[in-house]
């Protein structure tokens, strides 16, 4: 009993459904239907949010034209976990530093929780003056050993600390992949 009544129902559901969506289209097209009034944004707003897009676009516009002329390939590496990875895997890959993305990442979750400005204030290290800190919790004078060239000097910068980190651990482990504890 309870299915024949549902039949009824879906029907006269969708013919409801058939019906409105008739009665709208004949709305708009005899121009009776009431459009919400327009409203136009003031032109300075607008214009600045446009500035800003449009310098953000000619400065992309013109480091992908400087590094044509020079007859590099550059890539766009969104500003998160998984773009700090990919930017440093691919500087990486030109200095012949091992590790895989998800040797990487296992580390950084463990060692940052993906907090590029993470600092350990506790251990011997900060103990002596001179915390860990960046997503692979590295500290100055290992950083500054293994900064590799072309990347921000800045500790807590993310694709810095990662490629330092990681040309640190190929010299001790052979990759960061080999590291499964604090190293």
């Amino acid at each position: 009993m309870r299915t024949t009544t549902l039949i009824p129902r879906r029907i006269a559901t969708t013919g409801i459904t058939v019906l409105g969506a008739a009665g709208i289209a004949t709305a708009a097209l005899t121009g009776t239907a009431h459009a919400a009034p327009q409203t136009a944004k003031p032109a300075a707003k607008v214009l600045s949010a446009d500035s800003a897009t449009a310098a953000e676009h000619v400065a992309t516009q013109a480091a992908h034209a400087k590094a044509a002329k020079d007859g590099k390939k550059t890539e766009d590496y969104p500003d998160n976990l998984d773009g700090w990875i990919r930017e440093a895997m691919s500087i990486m890959k030109k200095h012949g530093i091992p590790g895989s993305y998800d040797g990487i990442k296992r580390n950084i979750i463990r060692e940052s929780g993906g907090d590029p400005n993470a600092v350990n204030d506790w251990d011997i290290n900060a103990q002596k003056g001179i915390p860990s800190k960046g997503l692979l919790q590295v500290i100055q004078p290992t950083f500054d050993q293994y900064h590799v060239k072309g990347t921000a000097d800045k500790l807590t910068d993310p694709v810095a600390n990662i490629v330092a980190a990681c040309n640190y651990a190929a010299d001790r482990y052979g990759t960061m992949d080999n590291v499964d504890s604090a190293y």
